[in-house]
């Protein structure tokens, strides 16, 4: 007889700690949790005014230049003729000795003298780039050392600034670009993200968070913020006995792992806005991971968590009381933009205007601040779809006004095409691109508008140079994500990964992929040309593009 002797079970291995502050101590586990450490990322500024400004570019210290050079809104940007096959090698080979800057606007807030001031440092520091971002910012180019002390000068005489527009920080605040004036708002959230950013976000508790941090506040009811993707979005609803306030949404997100807000199921007054931010941030902060730098976003903590017990220990630990319970917010699928003329809760009237792809000179945006003023208009704003709004406009003014617009090259009535198509930088400056975007993007709403005119429906189409997903492809009708493809002969080509359907809003999802659909750059006008012309040939009656991608065969969409 034989006997066996059992195996003793294998012991489970030890959890790696993931650098929860508040579970694994302050111990950093990554040089850039090092570098922080060592010295507050904000610091860098008082060295490039007295010393980097002075010496130039080769004098910036390795550990300035990366990561603290972000955290006063500053990246290298990516040299000129490197083709996609660099991508992915040392900061030292990509970066070239010029700087993107990014101006925060917290809400959107501008004005004709603050535009005019950033058209006036794009034309004299900046080779004339203005881009304004998905995220109501404003990012310059061809940024020397030598010129950022006089930029932050020059931004502070209109209440400007660059800080913590990037880096491991809270950066701006997004907002309902017509808070406190539209006539379909719920409530005014404006005065909640001008606190924070006045009082809150100097603090030096909220300036080393595990990564960057994306809030959002909009009481309007177009839900004009995409709250579904940020990491923590307060927006406006109606209590049935507690009257107008917000719904709290955490842990949003798109890049190579994308996850949608989720709701807390709580209700929050306007007043109770920012003691409910800090929380939130409070908790990312301690409880945030932070030694894989790919997995240190809010959305991977919620995701282990789940929002019952994010809810619980951000109203026991942070704001030690209870949050009524409050309505989740009713879906707005499609109006969410502001082109076009609205009328105000005044009686007056705004318009949204759009700049092809977001892109401007400088002296076009110095021309945008004297058209507004000499219409006697004192409030600009920007929006989180790359448009430019004009406030508080006479009715007998908007035809004139209109106009002059589209003199400028701004459209207050594009083409569905042009209306929803955003693009990243691309290859031009990221060091993380892998194709080219922006130039194929204005061809292609060229082609689009050659071909069809306009369209009945609304379509978004996002064109992203790498997987980081910063013009939205995974929540667009047509996304397509940059990478190096295979062409019909063999050769590594720039091109795109497809996806198809993606929303925000009512049935919230991440689209479609077909299994290996991938296009080459030089085919990718062909391939929407052909994708929108089998959608008008086929759809049904009064069926929008976006309900019609999810249905569609295949060989219709490849």
């Amino acid at each position: 007889m034989t006997t066996t002797t059992a195996t003793p079970a294998r012991k489970p291995r030890a959890k790696k700690p993931e650098g929860q502050w508040k579970i694994d101590g302050m111990t950093p586990l990554n040089h850039d949790e090092e570098i922080k450490q060592v010295a507050p990322g904000i610091s860098v500024m008082q060295r490039v005014i007295d010393t980097y400004s002075k010496e130039g570019f080769d004098s910036i210290e390795e550990t300035d230049l990366y990561p603290r050079m972000k955290f006063v809104g500053m990246y290298t940007q990516r040299k000129q003729n490197l083709g996609g096959e660099h991508t992915g090698k040392d900061n030292a080979e990509l970066h070239d000795k010029y700087f993107m800057m990014r101006i925060r606007f917290d809400g959107g807030q501008s004005s004709p003298e603050r535009a005019r001031v950033v058209g006036e440092i794009s034309r004299d520091y900046a080779r004339s780039t203005v881009d304004f971002t998905d995220r109501q910012n404003i990012q310059l180019h061809w940024v020397r050392i030598e010129d950022a002390p006089a930029i932050w000068e020059k931004l502070a005489t209109v209440g400007l600034d660059t800080l913590d527009a990037c880096g491991d920080v809270p950066r701006v605040i997004l907002g309902s670009p017509v808070a406190g004036v539209a006539a379909d708002e719920i409530v005014d959230g404006q005065p909640a993200i001008d606190y924070i950013h006045e009082h809150l976000l100097p603090r030096e508790e909220f300036q080393n968070l595990p990564r960057k941090f994306k809030s959002s506040i909009s009481g309007n009811a177009r839900q004009d913020v995409t709250h579904e993707i940020q990491d923590l979005a307060f927006q406006g609803v109606v209590h049935p006995e507690l009257g107008p306030g917000f719904q709290v949404f955490v842990g949003g997100g798109l890049s190579t792992n994308p996850m949608l807000a989720q709701s807390l199921g709580v209700f929050v007054t306007v007043d109770e806005v920012p003691e409910v931010w800090a929380g939130v941030v409070g908790i990312f902060r301690d409880y945030g991971y932070r030694r894989l730098r790919n997995r240190a976003r809010l959305k991977f903590l919620v995701a282990e968590w789940g929002p019952e017990k994010f809810r619980q220990i951000l109203e026991d630990e942070y704001l030690e009381r209870k949050l009524p319970d409050g309505p989740n917010p009713p879906s707005n699928l499609i109006d969410r933009d502001h082109i076009g003329v609205h009328e105000q809760a005044d009686g007056r009237f705004y318009i949204g205007a759009k700049p092809t792809l977001g892109h401007m000179s400088g002296e076009q945006l110095i021309a945008v601040a004297d058209l507004a003023e000499r219409y006697g208009l004192t409030r600009i704003r920007h929006t989180p779809f790359k448009e430019i709004l004009f406030l508080d406009l006479e009715k007998d003014q908007i035809e004139d006004f209109s106009r002059e617009l589209d003199e400028l090259g701004l459209y207050a009535s594009p083409s569905e095409f042009r209306r929803g198509l955003l693009s990243c930088t691309g290859l031009e400056f990221c060091k993380l691109a892998h194709v080219t975007t922006k130039s194929r993007a204005i061809e292609l709403a060229d082609e689009l508008e050659e071909r069809f005119g306009d369209l009945d429906s609304p379509i978004t189409i996002s064109l992203n140079g790498c997987p980081n997903a910063c013009a939205r492809t995974q929540v667009s009708d047509i996304g397509l994500k940059g990478q190096t493809v295979t062409d019909a002969e063999g050769n590594r080509v720039e091109g795109f990964q497809v996806h198809l359907g993606g929303t925000v809003g009512e049935g919230a999802n991440f689209g479609r992929k077909i299994r290996g659909h991938k296009v080459t750059s030089t085919e990718l006008t062909d391939y929407v040309v052909r994708v929108v012309s089998n959608y008008k040939e086929k759809r049904a009656e009064g069926e929008i593009f976006r309900d019609w991608v999810l249905r569609a065969d295949e060989e219709d969409i490849k």
